[in-house]
């Protein structure tokens, strides 16, 4: 069992809920997608595998999502980069390995870019970077879009549950944390995992984002009859073995073969 989660309480009001395995490093770091949460599938299998192996392993939820306080439809790209940020400062020991999945695949490049001297590999599964602009935008139709222009938000179906509110300030704020417009500077393992029958983010999205990963050593494992979660069993244990892969490289030693 997981047990319940400690908190970080930056301000007064604002609870940050995590759950941490200590063990060795790098520390795994799992950052969930949008309105997910830190129990989810992804999150949960590789918390079992952290503690078979005796890894370092911290995952949790961003404002507005799971046990953290705040409502998601205030929250922005920028809160949860700060959110991860006090994570991987407060919470996480010494280097760490993130692991991104959709909108956290655009957070854990966020969090590289701004702690490069932790950073020790990546793992994104069917990262999602600029995806208001890239993704969202364009798909609205036009009443859609007059409707988020006058009232500020409007209301998305989505096939994973409650429809998604899409705010204008959601949008508006995600373009000062765009990345694909430049080269990304890394130069660490990453591994992409993408779905090729993914409906919600194209795999031509990760296929952009390896072009600005000019010095990383990138990976692209793609998953032929894989949907946007991954969720499988198959796929969960492509996750692990990709996380297994970017570790041993990262360290220096001989990784498992794909």
């Amino acid at each position: 069992m997981d047990g319940e989660p400690s908190c970080l309480e930056p301000e007064p009001g604002r609870r940050i809920a995590y759950l941490r395995l200590p063990g060795e490093g790098p520390e795994i770091v799992f950052l969930c997608g949008l309105r997910s949460d830190m129990r989810g599938t992804k999150a949960s299998r590789l918390a079992e595998l952290a503690r078979a192996r005796g890894w370092a392993y911290t995952r949790f939820d961003y404002r507005g999502h799971g046990a953290s306080s705040g409502r998601f439809e205030e929250g922005t790209i920028g809160d949860w980069h700060e959110d991860t940020l006090l994570v991987l400062d407060r919470v996480v020991q010494g280097p760490f390995l993130l692991v991104g999945s959709s909108m956290g695949g655009w957070q854990a490049l966020l969090a590289g870019l701004a702690r490069p001297e932790r950073l020790a590999g990546m793992v994104l599964v069917a990262p999602a970077p600029d995806f208001p602009r890239r993704l969202l935008l364009p798909a609205l139709s036009p009443a859609e879009r007059r409707a988020l222009e006058r009232e500020g938000v409007v209301l998305l179906p989505s096939e994973y549950g409650e429809p998604l509110p899409l705010t204008r300030r959601f949008v508006e704020e995600s373009s000062a944390h765009e990345l694909l417009d430049r080269d990304l500077p890394f130069t660490c393992p990453v591994h992409i995992l993408h779905g090729r029958q993914d409906r919600d983010v194209p795999l031509s999205l990760s296929l952009a984002l390896i072009e600005r990963l000019v010095r990383a050593k990138v990976t692209l494992e793609v998953v032929e009859d894989g949907d946007h979660r991954l969720s499988r069993e198959s796929d969960l244990a492509r996750l692990a073995g990709a996380v297994e892969r970017v570790r041993a490289l990262a360290l220096g030693s001989e990784p498992p073969a794909l």
